[in-house]
């Protein structure tokens, strides 16, 4: 299906190829390039990125993810992953850090543990700096994620990614009401913690079913939103059913912000950490969100 006129993309310059670099000779992996971001030439060239930990595997069959599913490779964790992220922070002189991970359902926590040891790296290093991390559902284990809740990063991000009934299609290992409870279990364990999802839109669903998912969002005391575009990484993964038009967006936030969600991130490229600490900062009452 072709895109339409409104997908513009920056192109990359000096600046995205300097970071690429940066993160190459550090062997990190980045959620920007492993799910083929569209906006990754505008963040990397404003010396953003989501720093995705845990290895470049995901052991789920997620059906619109990019990230690799290769089960023959092997399975490991870089030993100087952290060592390496707290180096980039200070090369790039970070104060906001957005931190994913691919699912890692063969470790006993899910790789909770790797999260919270990053974690409490950088606050060490400097407690200036805010921190974002969109998590996996660690299997639903309650005690993995008060093992990652407990060292108070600003900002916990759980993504639905689509509406319950396309779960079986678009997300077979995953359940809906299970990343519900994560949400909900966040703000039990620390109600001062800013918690976050996102959905893909384009698969099929229709207005009655979104409105319905934000209103299970608003239920558990989700605090930011995010609708983006669906867009097929490849032949192989499910096919965009139907375009959203920047107004349908528009109109999707007005929707959203009238149920209550403190900040709504909405448009074809909006994706879940897109302008990240923009939207943050807004909510704080710090800078003004454009979007």
């Amino acid at each position: 299906m072709k895109l339409p006129f409104w997908f513009r993309q920056e192109i990359a310059n000096q600046d995205f190829f300097k970071q690429k670099k940066l993160f190459e000779e550090l062997n990190l992996n980045t959620v920007c390039q492993k799910a083929h971001c569209p906006n990754i030439n505008s963040c990397f060239s404003q010396k953003t990125a989501t720093f995705m930990i845990l290895g470049d595997i995901c052991l789920r069959n997620c059906k619109f993810c990019a990230v690799s599913k290769d089960r023959n490779k092997i399975l490991k964790v870089n030993p100087q992953e952290i060592d390496n992220i707290v180096e980039t922070i200070k090369i790039l002189y970070l104060d906001y850090v957005v931190i994913t991970s691919v699912t890692r359902d063969d470790l006993i926590d899910g790789g909770a543990s790797q999260f919270k040891n990053l974690i409490k790296r950088i606050h060490a290093y400097s407690l200036d700096i805010e921190i974002e991390i969109l998590i996996p559902d660690f299997d639903g284990n309650y005690n993995a994620l008060k093992i990652v809740v407990e060292e108070k990063p600003d900002v916990i991000g759980h993504n639905l990614e689509t509406i319950p009934r396309l779960y079986s299609e678009i997300r077979p290992q995953a359940d809906y009401n299970r990343s519900l409870r994560i949400l909900k279990n966040i703000k039990d364990i620390d109600s001062q913690i800013v918690t976050k999802s996102g959905l893909m839109l384009g698969l099929g669903e229709t207005d009655t079913e979104v409105l319905k998912t934000l209103e299970d969002l608003i239920k558990v005391g989700c605090d930011i939103l995010t609708l983006g575009q669906y867009l097929a990484p490849s032949e192989e993964h499910c096919k965009v059913k139907t375009f959203v038009t920047p107004e349908e967006f528009k109109i999707y936030k007005n929707r959203a912000l009238d149920m209550g969600f403190k900040e709504v991130m909405s448009g074809p490229l909006v994706r879940s950490s897109y302008q990240a600490k923009n939207i943050f900062k807004h909510l704080k009452g710090e800078e003004l969100c454009t979007i």
